[in-house]
């Protein structure tokens, strides 16, 4: 056979296989997108979350996947209590229906906070002390002018006084990617932590005001695509101490002064394809967080931060998540406000809750294994006349999980650690109960490799 016969079956192979498989895929052409049910939120917000635009062409095979993803970033939104997108084609055309269910957005709420890191040490290690609460009013809109921009005030008494208000707009440009955030704020405390010591907080107590706080904040954000976010944080805070505590702490600024003044810069990148951010399933998340502060008339320091999640659906209602952090800081020694160890908000080895251990560096690695024992809506609509609250979901996942940690600790003595410059370990059993407005009711049962063995409690919600 002739080498130009060879090329000729070759194409026409070609064109065969490439013709096929654009025939099988069947392109349809997005004819038209109707939404519904936005009576506050504007049209553009909601398309700007679709990962497809009116006019594209998408294959039949590739559609419901197209569907899938939007309705999830419509949701991760958190503008609409339910996103239903359905789509009727014809021909090589298709036109899509999306359905919404919008929040109830303002939110007027008295609010009881606790002084304390979490509950749980609240009720171990503080006596379960009422006189450790913080009240007052928490206000918050989420939409204030429909387009997914957020005014919050918060005015608060008791243990510590504190005032803030803020204000955020995701776009402020016409193509939909630049947003700002700003703020100020101000706290005041007379009982206070001056101190770790054997990896606890140490409190002084007094009726005298023992710290002053005020700054502000203002932030630019970047999405550039849809799972991409980005954003530059400026800072300044004002702090102010009574003489009380530099005597019993002298390494909390470190000098002779009892006020410091601190410039920061933050740069956040976030990869975000979770399914829910708020208890996601499926999906992975991606941070990573850059940040220097300037201290006025002393050193500087910088925080490397990351953060890799992974959570994967099995078999079975089976879903497994596993969540890898680092941290690195630089000097070797730090202002004690400025330690950010292990201990803090979801940086922790479980089992270990009522520690904070100091340090400059550490690696976290959690895992949990979860099982979807109940997810229902139920109907309340002869309950409850408001829509917004007249469905009730509920979501029941018991799990399993361990976690590894470690912290490295340049100066264990300042706080007499002896946990930090070793390798932690804890697990332990958990359930989670998942309600309204994205709310989450942690209860879960934990051992150290101390032999500590307690049960824990934690909520958070989205409102």
């Amino acid at each position: 056979m002739k080498i130009g016969s060879i090329k000729s079956i070759i194409v026409l192979i070609l064109i065969e296989l490439f013709c096929g498989n654009l025939s099988a895929q069947n392109l349809l052409k997005i004819n038209k997108i109707e939404v519904s049910g936005n009576s506050k939120t504007k049209e553009e917000i909601i398309l700007r979350e679709l990962n497809f635009k009116l006019g594209d062409s998408l294959s039949t095979i590739d559609i419901e996947k197209y569907i899938e993803k939007s309705k999830q970033n419509l949701i991760n939104t958190n503008l609409f209590l339910t996103v239903n997108i359905l789509y009727n084609s014809s021909d090589q055309f298709t036109d899509v229906y999306i359905a919404l269910k919008e929040r109830w957005y303002l939110v007027v709420l008295p609010e009881l906070l606790l002084a304390d890191r979490s509950f749980n040490e609240w009720w171990y290690e503080r006596n379960r002390d009422l006189t450790r609460l913080t009240y007052g009013i928490n206000a918050k809109h989420f939409n204030l002018s429909g387009n997914n921009d957020q005014l919050k005030a918060k005015i608060m008494g008791g243990f510590i006084p504190y005032f803030e208000l803020s204000y955020a707009k995701p776009y402020i440009d016409k193509r939909k990617r630049i947003g700002i955030r700003t703020g100020v704020f101000y706290s005041s405390q007379r009982t206070m932590a001056y101190r770790t010591w054997n990896d606890k907080l140490d409190f002084f107590v007094s009726e005298k005001r023992m710290r002053e706080r005020k700054g502000a904040i203002f932030e630019l954000r970047l999405r550039n695509a849809l799972y991409n976010f980005h954003s530059i944080n400026l800072g300044y805070t004002n702090t102010t101490l009574a003489d009380t505590i530099t005597r019993l702490n002298p390494n909390y600024f470190e000098t002779n002064t009892n006020n410091q003044k601190v410039f920061s810069f933050t740069y956040d990148y976030r990869f975000d394809q979770r399914d829910n951010r708020q208890y996601p399933l499926k999906g992975r998340l991606l941070y990573t967080q850059l940040s220097n502060f300037y201290v006025k008339g002393g050193y500087n320091q910088t925080n490397i931060f990351g953060l890799y999640s992974l959570f994967q659906p099995l078999k079975k209602s089976f879903f497994w998540e596993s969540s890898a952090r680092v941290k690195f800081s630089n000097p070797k020694k730090q202002y004690y406000p400025l330690i950010t160890g292990l201990g803090y908000s979801n940086n922790l080895v479980r089992g270990y809750e009522l520690y904070v251990i100091d340090g400059q560096h550490y690696s976290l690695w959690k895992n949990t294994l979860k099982y979807e024992l109940l997810k229902k809506e139920f109907n309340l609509k002869k309950i409850i006349k408001l829509s917004q609250f007249s469905t009730l979901p509920l979501a029941i996942y018991p799990n399993a999980y361990f976690d590894f940690g470690y912290i490295k600790n340049y100066y264990p003595i300042y706080s007499n650690s002896k946990l930090s410059n070793k390798l932690l370990k804890g697990g332990g059993l958990g359930l989670d109960i998942v309600t309204w407005y994205n709310s989450n009711v942690k209860m879960y049962y934990s051992i150290n490799q101390m032999g500590e063995r307690k049960f824990f409690f934690g909520i958070s919600r989205d409102i």
